[in-house]
């Protein structure tokens, strides 16, 4: 079994954000293997599913993205998983928008969803999905607080039609990371 988690934030409020993309991609992932998140488990929305004769375990963490990593740590204990079984698919501003990368381990890159992960997993040694949503054109104003308020407004209208055309990408990059590994799924996809 493997689990992919979307990193976003849960309620009506959040539901477009940029900062949600990766509730938008793993949603898209659970209508590609025609699952339902039908199960409440982990402080997690959960639907299993399966691509060809492997079980895929996905969630939306419900835990607040500050927060992920409570839920990903439950999720791999209650079902017994390596952090090497789990890929995180997540908003990532150093990135352009729409712009798709891999990759195994790493630093959180400031984001702290993938922080709170590392830290309560103890090991950064899970693949990420990183799904770009670009940086606030703020000039020299890179406050903090004008990054907050980025990450939480909605995408343009120009931005969601990119980050729509590209969730199929990030479906077919986890799946092939699946099939033929994070060397091949990098090949194709980064």
């Amino acid at each position: 079994m493997k689990l992919v988690v979307g990193l976003g934030n849960p309620g009506f409020l959040y539901a477009r954000n940029r900062h949600n993309l990766g509730f938008m991609a793993v949603n898209a992932l659970a209508r590609r293997l025609n699952t339902a998140f039908d199960r409440k488990q982990g402080h997690a929305r959960t639907g299993l599913g399966m691509y060809g004769n492997r079980k895929i375990l996905l969630a939306r963490p419900q835990t607040y993205m500050n927060a992920s990593g409570e839920s990903v740590k439950l999720l791999l204990d209650k079902y017994d998983m390596k952090p090497s079984d789990l890929v995180v698919i997540h908003d990532d501003l150093d990135l352009p928008v729409a712009k798709l990368r891999l990759r195994l381990g790493g630093g959180s890159g400031g984001h702290n969803g993938i922080e709170s992960i590392i830290r309560l997993l103890g090991t950064s040694e899970f693949y990420r999905v990183r799904v770009g949503i670009g940086r606030p054109d703020t000039g020299d104003d890179a406050r903090e607080d004008t990054v907050i308020s980025y990450v939480l407004s909605d995408f343009t209208r120009e931005e969601r039609t990119a980050v729509d055309a590209v969730l199929p990408d990030v479906c077919e990059a986890v799946l092939t990371l699946f099939k033929e590994g994070i060397a091949a799924a990098m090949n194709k996809f980064n």
